[in-house]
């Protein structure tokens, strides 16, 4: 693999205020690297993939297919595939795993029924021998919210899969896909629920009290599902974009 520059620095795709990289920016701080946090709904014209060590791509509750409704949504997506083609490493969280798949060409769309609350997730055989989650358990649980799911792109090896949706991991060449949410923290979580439109639908899907209900199962999950996001993503720093620990 390639080096990474000494001076490493990674390009942060943000779809929402509210949906930060969670641990994962705790982990970069914790390691004193540097990123760039761009905000797709404000940004005019996106940085150059080029001058960054690696991308992450965080969630959002748009679906990749909407261009029509978002209209940075065609650049990003042509940033990712041209990042991806070229080597660059690139950590795809729900959204970000849905938009890597949609940029290798794979289709996204609407799933059988949204996948909501802290649920199980297991990894296949082939992440066994993969560099970033062959520490992990072989079964775990995290936090997904999501409605939509995606087709494993041309070259992909599948990493991860639950009982609802196939598809939950993937890596491609230096590049990864993460559907669920393994970086939100109960204090994030706190922070999506003061968001009106996030309670209507949690509601909406799963009744009265689901806004509590969630942070409870959040909360319960945290003492694993945070060391096991730092843990993945501290492999990912290290074994893939190639910056060594501090």
């Amino acid at each position: 693999m390639n080096g990474a520059p000494e001076e490493a620095s990674l390009l942060v795709l943000q779809h929402a205020d509210c949906e930060p990289p969670g641990a994962y920016e705790d982990e970069l701080i914790e390691r004193g690297i540097r990123f760039q946090r761009v905000l797709l709904e404000d940004v005019v014209r996106l940085p150059d993939w080029r001058e960054f060590a690696g991308i992450v791509a965080m969630g959002g509750a748009m679906g990749a297919y909407e261009e029509q409704r978002y209209p940075w949504l065609g650049p990003e997506k042509r940033l990712i595939a041209e990042a991806v083609a070229a080597g660059k490493p690139y950590w795809g969280v729900c959204l970000g795993a849905q938009l890597l798949a949609a940029s290798l060409g794979a289709r996204v769309a609407p799933g059988p029924a949204p996948e909501l609350g802290v649920l199980s997730v297991g990894l296949t055989a082939a992440a066994t021998s993969d560099p970033v989650f062959a520490d992990a358990p072989r079964e775990f649980t995290t936090l997904q919210w999501h409605g939509d799911t995606f087709e494993l792109p041309a070259a992909a090896i599948q990493l991860a899969r639950s009982n609802l949706y196939e598809q939950q991991a993937f890596v491609v060449g230096r590049a990864y896909a993460l559907q669920f949410h393994l970086e939100v923290t109960s204090q994030l979580a706190l922070q999506w629920l003061d968001i009106p439109a996030y309670v209507q639908e949690l509601e909406e899907l799963r009744g009265a009290g689901a806004a509590e209900a969630l942070i409870e199962q959040v909360r319960a999950a945290e003492p694993k599902s945070v060391p096991l996001a730092r843990s993945l993503f501290g492999n990912w720093l290290e074994r893939v974009v190639a910056i060594p620990p501090r």
